[in-house]
């Protein structure tokens, strides 16, 4: 049996704020920027890994979900609660005065961890926690 990711979902509370992040600010490529029933599904992804797929969307994206649920979910969100990525870049110090300069808000500025990486780490535009890391 093969199983490998496909994809994985990244909360965002305004779509174009996040496109500019991960697509001029990470590099990553846009693979579909569709409208469907008053929602969109954006998704992004690295070039080096073209199977697998970052899906940017909102906070709670069950139309079912009660105007309570969808405050709560708004609000972890506005507090950095919610998910987190890490993702494997070949040189961390590079990619920490990228992400500076184009106004990241930084968490971590670059360590070496006794686990045997050198890392650094950000918020995106919507307070995700994003963790980049370099194998030493």
């Amino acid at each position: 049996m093969t199983i490998k990711l496909s994809q994985c979902f990244i909360a965002v509370d305004d779509h174009d704020k996040a496109l500019a992040f991960y697509r001029d600010v990470l590099g990553l490529e846009v693979r579909n920027d569709v409208s469907f029933e008053g929602m969109r599904w954006l998704t992004v992804g690295s070039p080096d890994q073209p199977g697998v797929e970052i899906v940017l969307e909102p906070p709670l994206a069950d139309p079912t979900a009660s105007t309570a649920d969808r405050q709560a979910m708004e609000e972890l969100l506005a507090k950095g609660m919610l998910r987190g990525v890490i993702f494997a870049v070949d040189d961390v110090d590079a990619t920490f005065e990228r992400v500076r300069a184009a106004g990241g808000e930084v968490v971590q500025e670059p360590i070496d961890q006794p686990y045997g990486v050198r890392d650094c780490a950000f918020r995106d535009p919507a307070g995700n926690m994003l963790r980049f890391n370099q194998a030493r």
